[in-house]
């Protein structure tokens, strides 16, 4: 299997935390450990024994997990080290050479790098920004066929913000039952809606759905490294036997974190601190586009912390990104990343004065390109 490289990826892991201000993020600034336990004691966690966990997850986790999906058991749950396991181990699993996938573009580019090392054709359908990024459904039916081994979809989407609305979720799942194939929703983002209740699941639509989701985005705590996968118990037996063979489980610190984040109270805590930090940073994004005019395009993103612009400059955006990180420091993710070019993915979820310092180095480099 050869891997091509993750250019997103790479591009976070080799510069993120080597400039002053980095807006490629794709969530709030993260808790603290202080803030997540809020009025809960430390001191349990201080006697605990850093051995071995559950490799599954606990049952507690794994219980809290099943809870958010009707009709779900632990026995429906893996748990992972963040949602790109979950992702690495679904199409690791059932995907094979010859294999067709159909996936949904924009989109966060783990499944198309994976499929195509695996040997698989992917066929894209695409969000048109011209219906505010809502889905191409007769390019949907158009690229489904009787090969179509499996649908993936990411919604809330990265990197538009975007939010499937009920019938184009039942088209996606009628095309793939009309093909017999698995539909993957990763639904990472789900909690981080700026103004909507959270979006409704895959889970529950067809009996032949895997959902991945985790604890990174809208909750805040990437740190923790905890996802999972939430599928029929006869497949999660055998992913579970394949996370075997890569990271074997998460660490007992924080799974025993994660069921605290999920526990009702704690979670819906934590959901209103990411609506709240979305809600006060917007504006800032906002009154920067406007006070910059024709120099961005923007489709409001409706979920997570993600704002994907177009901009009106003769620039490549990859060298356009290299600019920003050399000469002002700012970090942020080109369209390239996503196979578009003249397109910015910019985090507005950071603190408030490190979004404000970035987009003020961001403006300088766009008006000095205008001169």
């Amino acid at each position: 299997m050869k891997l091509e490289p993750f250019e997103m990826e790479r591009w976070q892991s080799e510069w993120e935390n080597r400039v002053e201000y980095n807006l490629s993020e794709s969530s709030v600034y993260p808790l603290t450990l202080r803030e997540l336990l809020d009025s809960d004691p430390l001191e349990p966690f201080l006697d605990m024994p850093l051995g071995y966990s559950q490799t599954n997850g606990t049952p507690e986790l794994r219980e809290r997990i099943a809870a958010l999906y009707p009709g779900a058991t632990v026995d429906s749950v893996l748990v992972t080290n963040g949602a790109a396991e979950a992702n690495f181990l679904a199409i690791w699993h059932l995907i094979e050479p010859g294999d067709e996938i159909v996936l949904m573009l924009p989109n966060y580019m783990q499944i198309w790098g994976l499929a195509r090392a695996l040997g698989a054709s992917v066929v894209p359908f695409h969000l048109r920004e011209d219906c505010h990024w809502a889905p191409d459904l007769a390019e949907l039916a158009r690229a489904v066929s009787a090969r179509t081994k499996l649908i993936a979809v990411c919604n809330p989407n990265n990197p538009t913000g975007a939010i499937l609305r009920e019938a184009e979720m039942q088209a996606i799942v009628e095309a793939a039952r009309r093909a017999g194939a698995w539909l993957l929703a990763d639904e990472v983002y789900q909690g981080a809606e700026r103004d909507s209740p959270p979006t409704p699941s895959f889970w529950g639509l067809y009996d032949k759905v895997l959902i991945t989701n985790g604890l990174s985005k809208s909750y805040g705590l990437p740190g923790l490294r905890v996802g999972w996968l939430v599928a029929p118990r006869e497949l999660i037996a055998r992913l579970w036997a394949g996370h075997d063979y890569t990271t074997i489980t998460i660490g007992p610190v924080s799974d025993s974190l994660a069921c605290l984040a999920l526990t009702p109270p704690h979670r819906r805590r934590i959901w209103d601190r990411t609506r709240r930090i979305l809600r006060e940073n917007y504006p800032l994004l906002e009154q920067w586009i406007a006070a910059n005019p024709g120099l961005f395009r923007l489709i409001p993103p409706a979920a997570g912390a993600i704002a994907y612009l177009q901009y009106s400059r003769e620039i490549n955006s990859t060298e356009l990104a290299r600019k920003l990180r050399d000469e002002q420091s700012v970090l942020v993710v080109p369209g390239d990343h996503f196979g578009m070019d003249h397109y910015l993915r910019i985090n507005y979820g950071p603190p408030p004065g490190c979004l404000e310092a970035g987009l003020q180095r961001i403006q300088e480099t766009m008006r000095a390109l205008r001169r």
